[in-house]
C-alpha cells in the first residue's frame, strides 16, 4: 500500500529536504519506489530550480520531472505568500492539493510532501501549509533542527499539528548545532514529550553526505 508523509520543521533551517531526501534513500535501498513533492518554494538556481527541488528528484525512482515535483516556485528566497503576491497568483491550499494529485496518483512505495518553512507559514491571508497538510489528509513528519529553543519550538509545533487535526507519525532530531549544549537532554526530553516516535537521530552531515543510514525505515513503513 502506498505511504504517504507531510514533511514540516520547526522552522526555516530545520533540515527538512536533507532528512527528506535521507528518508527516499533509505526506502530506495530497500526496494521501494519513492517519489517527492515541494509543492511551494521560493529561490531559485541559475537554471531556474530551487536547490531543495533538485535534491529531492534525485532520490525520486519515479521519472517526474522538477515541475512535477515543484508546481508553484518563485524567484526570490522569501515568504511564499509574499512572493504569491507580488507575483499576482493566487496561492491556496485547495489548488496546490490539486497539483499535488498527479504525483500522489502515481502511487509510488513512498511519497514524501515537503513544506516550505514550517508548519504554520502563510499561503495567503487565511491559510497556511497546514490547510494544505490537512486537505491532503496525510500523516506528518517533524523535523526537529537540534539546537538552543528546539523544545520550544518542536512542543509548538507538535501542539499545532494536534490542534490542526493532522496526525503526527514520527519525528526526527537534526543535529543542526553540532556545538549544542546538553544535546543528549535535550533529546532525551523531547522523546519523553513528543506524542510520536523517533524516526531518526541525524547527525550533523558533510556536503553530499546521505543520512539513509540514521532512518529508522521500519517506523515509517508499517
Amino acid at each position: 500500500m502506498p505511504t504517504v508523509f507531510f514533511v514540516t520543521g520547526t522552522d526555516t533551517d530545520a533540515g527538512k529536504t536533507r532528512v527528506a531526501c535521507a528518508i527516499l534513500a533509505s526506502a530506495r535501498q530497500h526496494g521501494y519506489s519513492t517519489a517527492a513533492l515541494k509543492p511551494v518554494a521560493a529561490g531559485v538556481n541559475a537554471d531556474g530550480v530551487n536547490e531543495d527541488v533538485v535534491l529531492l528528484h534525485r532520490e525520486c525512482t519515479l521519472e517526474l520531472s522538477p515541475r512535477d515535483i515543484n508546481p508553484a516556485c518563485f524567484s526570490d528566497p522569501v515568504a511564499p505568500h509574499i512572493c504569491a503576491a507580488e507575483a499576482g497568483v493566487s496561492l491556496t491550499a485547495q489548488a496546490l492539493a490539486r497539483q499535488c494529485r498527479p504525483v500522489l496518483d502515481r502511487q509510488a512505495d513512498l511519497t514524501l510532501v515537503e513544506g516550505a518553512g514550517g508548519w504554520k507559514v502563510p499561503l495567503n491571508s487565511r491559510e497556511t501549509l497546514a490547510d494544505l497538510a490537512t486537505q491532503l489528509d496525510i500523516p506528518v513528519i517533524l523535523v526537529v533542527g537540534m539546537r538552543l529553543g528546539c523544545l520550544n519550538h518542536a512542543l509548538l509545533t507538535a501542539q499545532a499539528i494536534a490542534a490542526d487535526g493532522a496526525t503526527l507519525a514520527g519525528w526526527v532530531a537534526n543535529r543542526v548545532d553540532s556545538d549544542m549544549q546538553r544535546y543528549e537532554e535535550n533529546l532525551a526530553t523531547l522523546k519523553a514529550l513528543l506524542p510520536a516516535p523517533l524516526v531518526a537521530e541525524m547527525p550533523r552531515l558533510d556536503p553530499g553526505e546521505s543520512g539513509a543510514r540514521y532512518i529508522d525505515l521500519h517506523t515509517l513503513m508499517v
